[in-house]
């Protein structure tokens, strides 16, 4: 080899070994923001940056006024960082506004002007799905508001009633004093043949029917961060099952000792757990996860019902839709070191019951029965799988594909209004009739 290919040699290994010396702030330093992202919520506003490379940040809070003061390694200032200042709404429940700037050579500072008292998270993902590297903050209120007491609130707002007091709220969630059995004389008495079996101990006895509000958690899948399937036009399925789940509620609501309470109503990311545990945490007597998700195969078509197994997937395809919403947060984003903190939460809603399974056969059983008469189904019995969103140990738990959106005809079906009124109508109907023969029991205390 010639002298000026040794030399040439050398420099290629010097400057391997320079790469191989940097640390995660010099490997940044070439970092482009690709996007930029604010999802404001009720519960929390996430703030997203995503980059070609890993990220590294650190965070302070400043009071009067509270703020949040955030230093981002090895960036540039550029005009897609700047972007984030008009992505901040006024309805923000958490951000006032936003600054960004060069604090110092290769450090880029954000400061988050806050409305309330808020945590904030900060936390990387690696890239998943279409995503690159992302940089997350999320705003928490320091105090979580309590569900049932927002809902007793929304209840008595949209009665014209004044505010109700936590203390209120509990008594009225044990027994509203309008009676179960006038409830179930409106939507009239089943079958004789779907009649329940009496309980242990007393033939020919009847469930007692109980007083109180029914709650139905209301699941609109993914969101924010995570869109689900995509149509083949565009439509975005955590668009449409939003738009399913709020007119749900809206006739859930107008039934009598009834009202739906939604683990999100808007367009932002809830972890799984999190939707379980708002569900328990409102004591919710059903929870309904609504979907519309696509397959490999385009072809594929038709309503399902799921519920959760303890024994492994009734089928391929019920495996495979299984393992797909459950990926759902590592598109959408965990905190991860959060997660962990709940290990012993999440070890606790593993624990999912037979008697919990059997409830939720029976609701699937109704729904998909009504259902059946809308549209297509694509099995004609309720299917079962690992769905973790489905594994609250207490609360029968359903999830309902309303059609697959990877399929052209069916992406129409979900865009019509119609449409989405009759799978709505045969949802409420298949409530009422599971409620009509599963009376529901005496509440226990809020957990």
């Amino acid at each position: 080899m010639t002298a000026r290919g040794l030399q040439r040699r050398e420099l290629i290994r010097q400057a391997g070994a320079l790469v191989l010396l940097l640390g995660a702030r010099d490997i940044a330093f070439g970092a482009t923001i690709l996007a930029v992202r604010v999802w404001p919520a009720s519960d929390y506003t996430r703030v997203t940056l995503e980059s070609d490379t890993a990220l590294a940040a650190t965070h302070f809070l400043i009071g009067n006024p509270q703020r949040v003061v955030i230093d981002v390694d090895g960036l540039e200032l550029s005009p897609t960082l700047r972007e984030l200042v008009g992505q901040v709404e006024d309805g923000d429940p958490f951000i006032a506004s936003v600054r960004v700037g060069q604090n110092r050579p290769r450090v880029v500072r954000l400061v988050i002007d806050l409305k309330q008292a808020s945590e904030p998270q900060v936390f990387t993902l690696e890239p998943v799905a279409a995503y690159r590297h992302r940089l997350v903050f999320d705003l928490y209120p320091t105090v979580e508001r309590d569900p049932l007491l927002a809902l007793m609130q929304e209840k008595a707002a949209a009665e014209g009633s004044d505010a109700v007091s936590a203390a209120e709220a509990e008594r009225a969630a044990e027994a509203v004093n309008d009676a179960l059995g006038e409830f179930i004389g409106k939507i009239g008495e089943p079958p004789v043949a779907a009649a329940p079996p009496p309980p242990a101990g007393k033939p020919g006895a009847k469930p007692k029917a109980t007083a109180r509000l029914i709650i139905v958690a209301l699941d609109p899948g993914h969101g924010g961060e995570d869109p689900g399937a995509i149509g083949p036009s565009g439509l975005y399925e955590k668009d449409v099952v939003l738009q399913i789940a709020q007119q749900l509620r809206k006739r859930i609501n107008a039934q009598p000792n009834m009202r739906a309470m939604m683990t999100r109503d808007g367009d932002f990311f809830v972890p799984l757990q999190e939707r379980v545990r708002k569900a328990r945490r409102v004591q919710a007597d059903l929870f309904i996860s609504i979907h519309a998700d696509a397959f490999i195969r385009p072809q594929a078509r038709g309503a399902s019902v799921f519920v959760l197994s303890e024994r492994g997937a009734t089928s391929v395809e019920a495996r495979w839709m299984a393992n797909k919403e459950n990926a759902a947060d590592r598109v959408g984003g965990v905190n991860l070191v959060k997660s962990e903190d709940a290990a012993l939460k999440r070890a606790l809603l593993d624990m999912s019951t037979s008697a919990q399974i059997r409830d939720s056969l029976k609701l699937g059983t109704e729904v998909l029965g009504h259902i059946g008469k809308v549209g297509r189904l694509h099995k004609k019995q309720v299917e079962q799988a690992g769905f973790a969103v489905l594994k609250a140990p207490d609360v029968p738990s359903i999830l309902v594909e309303t059609a697959f959106i990877s399929n052209p005809d069916e992406e129409k079906k979900l865009r019509d209004p119609r449409y989405q009124a009759q799978l709505v109508e045969a949802l409420v109907t298949g409530i009422n009739r599971y409620f009509a023969k599963n009376p529901p029991l005496a509440r226990q205390r809020a957990l």
